[in-house]
């Protein structure tokens, strides 16, 4: 048996049967690759079709209470010994009735993954890319990041005792830095964007000394980017096994959205949800938006840009998945928006003081994106929507730092109570 086949052998009891090019429909076996041989495009999994239709609403709904439940979907984990995992997802889906009147919606929900273990939709990516990695021999986890997938990588290898290599951008928040560095495991600050981070790591998967090192955005891409479908299977799961109208999405890479947009349809074409189409909606900041600029421009070419802003999340100057993204907006006929920092502002703190979720600078991208979209008769405000929040306000506390703070200051008794006005009716 060839190296390439007894790889995929590990994946037997997975649906998923190999790894196939977006561009040129090449494939291969479930290796750790990431570009094909053919034409350097991206990969992805490729699955048995028939396996997929065979799963039921009713399997899924007996799983646990956490993304595995979606295994029988997912190219890793449908033998719970082989996952690597802190249990992310299922988590809320908040009626967000507050906001929607504010923004004059019928209806909105706010899909809120800072629940998850390290407070971002990364757990779900993370998960089955270390799942994967283990499967195919590695012995340390490593990734480039712009904070929240190096929070999870560190937390993963922690839970399962592997080493791992996490590499950011000199200048990240503090809280991200902190919240990966207290792990334990080797943090490298590198000098330069996430672009020049992704570039180093991409040279480091070539060496001898990282032969054995699973980059979990790099060379096990197309493992990690199917975690992000989970998202969208348990959307309309939550919705009681229907799709929503209309869902907004923050762009970094452009991955997330298409994976989202991509388990829509694979819960219509398999049964788990009727057939219907839902508008893609993408969300970036203008610091860093090179993806809804190409879309605006009428083109699927993306410009690599120098990020600048608040949203470094998001700040991704050179997105893999941009082209996808702009195919899935425009295939659905939905639609792309920039904002700028004072929106994004303006867009955690409406967030916060409707729903109560405080969301990192990306939610705020989405929020203020939407009301953009609404204010420009781009989105239906009657059509029922879901936005992503994909991480925790605490993660960007400087963001907002400087506009809030105590409402008063007294003194401890009534009198100063009643001076401040606290004790009017």
């Amino acid at each position: 048996m060839s190296s390439a086949n007894a790889q995929s052998s590990l994946f037997a009891d997975s649906p998923a049967k190999g790894l196939i090019c977006r561009n040129c429909g090449t494939t291969y076996d479930l290796i750790a690759q990431h570009a094909c041989w053919q034409c350097f495009g991206p990969l992805e999994v490729d699955y048995d079709q028939d396996a997929l239709a065979k799963v039921t609403r009713e399997q899924i709904e007996a799983g646990p209470q956490s993304i595995w439940r979606y295994a029988p979907l997912l190219p890793v984990g449908v033998d719970p010994a082989d996952r690597v995992s802190l249990d992310p997802g299922l988590t809320p889906l908040i009626d967000a009735k507050h906001l929607a009147e504010a923004l004059g919606m019928r209806k909105l929900w706010v899909k809120d993954d800072s629940a998850n273990p390290t407070h971002s939709f990364k757990d779900r990516v993370v998960s089955t890319a270390v799942s994967a990695a283990v499967k195919l021999g590695f012995d340390r986890f490593a990734c480039a990041s712009t904070g929240n997938l190096a929070n999870s990588v560190a937390a993963h290898a922690a839970r399962a005792g592997i080493p791992s290599t996490v590499f950011v951008p000199h200048d990240l928040e503090p809280g991200k830095i902190v919240m990966t560095a207290v792990y334990g495991n080797q943090l490298v600050a590198v000098e330069g964007s996430y672009d020049d981070v992704n570039r180093l790591c991409s040279e480091l998967t070539e060496t001898d000394e990282f032969e054995s090192t699973a980059f979990v955005n790099v060379n096990l891409r197309p493992y990690y980017a199917e975690g992000s479908k989970t998202l969208g299977y348990e959307v309309a799961e939550q919705l009681g096994w229907r799709l929503p109208e209309q869902v907004v999405v923050p762009m970094a890479s452009g991955e997330l959205l298409t994976k989202i947009h991509k388990a829509f349809e694979e819960s219509a074409e398999i049964g788990l949800t009727d057939s219907g189409k839902v508008r893609v909606f993408g969300a970036q900041s203008a610091g860093c938006s090179p993806i809804a600029d190409a879309f605006s421009a009428g083109t699927d070419v993306i410009t690599p840009v120098k990020p600048t802003g608040i949203a470094k999340s998001l700040n991704i100057g050179d997105p893999a998945a941009g082209p996808y993204a702009i195919e899935a907006c425009r295939s659905t006929g939905g639609g792309m928006a920039k904002v700028d920092d004072d929106e994004i502002r303006d867009g955690i703190r409406l967030l916060a003081s409707t729903t109560g979720v405080f969301a990192e600078t990306a939610g705020g991208v989405v929020v203020a994106t939407l009301r953009k979209l609404l204010e420009s008769g781009r989105l239906d405000p009657e059509a029922e929507t879901v936005i992503y929040n994909t991480g925790d306000g605490l993660k960007t506390l400087d963001a907002v730092s400087s506009l809030v703070g105590p409402t008063h200051t007294v003194k401890p008794s009534l009198k100063s109570a009643r001076e401040a006005g606290l004790l009017q009716a």
